[in-house]
């Protein structure tokens, strides 16, 4: 299995705001009081068009699809919590602990991604959970090493522990299980998603250890990474404060590798991060300072990887 891929799927918002239902637990939306519902949305479309067209300049496939005006989805920028596709040929549901998110899910979208050359053999639905009140938020909850067969899970409120390895017996993957915390008013609460403080490239891993607090869950991590040939790259709370564990590495023209940011996670990293991460791939990022604020969620947040085998199979 491929660790990285050359096309995402990406959605272009319409009504892009802070999402009153998500800010209860996710604790990195801000409100910005004095910008208006418009200009928001105005300045978050600028933000995503300027950063499809970025990535799109290294030759990265994105296959861009427009949100609607109806049903009202403040998030839809965030498509990877309720899509993944793989290269089995299929694409899973997840359930979203937002109602407002759960309308973000969009057969057409299937459509789509068909007409874009992609075959889909099964679609895994997982959504019935919600009706227990059950969530696993696709690859915000589930970081996955493909390569390793190996899936990463910092349970919350939006992940489900019973779901999590239900999901990995399903994909033939060993669950790594931990839970990571940040300080929110001086307590330490659950963090909503993994993918803000920890990514998973083919060589290399991004993570902050010390969102961890269990001492042998952090070893028990780390050493999972180390024994499957990752060099760790070590960042900061404060580096999660700003999105820098939010990145995905993806393949651009001539399969070259670019691990892909925010302007604000790049500018959080210190020099000899940056040269531990140059060793292995370019790093590209992009201005997203209205997307994380309103929308507590950063670059690898707004990319669905697409790893499903080719109409005309390559």
């Amino acid at each position: 299995m491929r660790q990285t891929t050359n096309t995402i799927l990406m959605i272009r918002p319409i009504a892009f705001r802070m999402n009153e239902q998500t800010a209860v637990n996710n604790y990195y939306q801000k409100v910005l009081d004095d910008l208006t519902p418009e200009t928001v949305n105005f300045k978050a479309q600028q933000e995503f068009d300027a950063f499809v067209e970025k990535l799109k300049s290294v030759g990265i496939n994105v296959v861009v699809v427009q949100d609607t005006k109806v049903p009202d989805t403040p998030d839809s920028v965030f498509p990877n919590n309720w899509i993944s596709f793989h290269e089995t040929g299929d694409v899973v549901l997840y359930p979203m602990f937002a109602e407002n998110r759960r309308l973000e899910r969009r057969e057409d979208l299937l459509d789509t991604i068909e007409e874009a050359g992609f075959e889909i053999a099964e679609i895994m639905d997982y959504t019935s959970a919600e009706e227990d009140n059950i969530f696993l938020e696709g690859t915000g909850s589930i970081i996955l090493d493909r390569e390793n067969n190996k899936a990463y899970c910092a349970l919350s409120p939006r992940a489900d522990e019973e779901l999590f390895i239900e999901f990995c017996e399903d994909f033939d993957m060993s669950p790594v299980i931990f839970e990571a915390f940040q300080t929110v008013n001086n307590e330490r609460k659950h963090i909503y998603h993994t993918n803000v403080m920890m990514c998973i490239a083919e060589t290399f891993a991004v993570i902050c250890a010390d969102c961890i607090d269990d001492k042998q869950e952090r070893k028990m991590v780390l050493e999972n990474l180390k024994s499957d040939g990752k060099e760790i790259i070590l960042i900061t709370e404060e580096q999660v404060n700003n999105f820098a564990g939010n990145m995905l590495q993806v393949r651009g023209a001539d399969d070259k590798r670019y691990l892909v940011m925010s302007n604000s996670a790049y500018q959080s990293l210190t020099k000899e991060q940056i040269t531990k991460i140059e060793k292995h791939c370019e790093i590209l990022h992009a201005s997203l300072d209205i997307i994380e604020a309103c929308g507590g969620g950063s670059a690898r947040c707004m990319m669905a990887e697409v790893f499903l085998p080719t109409s005309n199979a390559e």
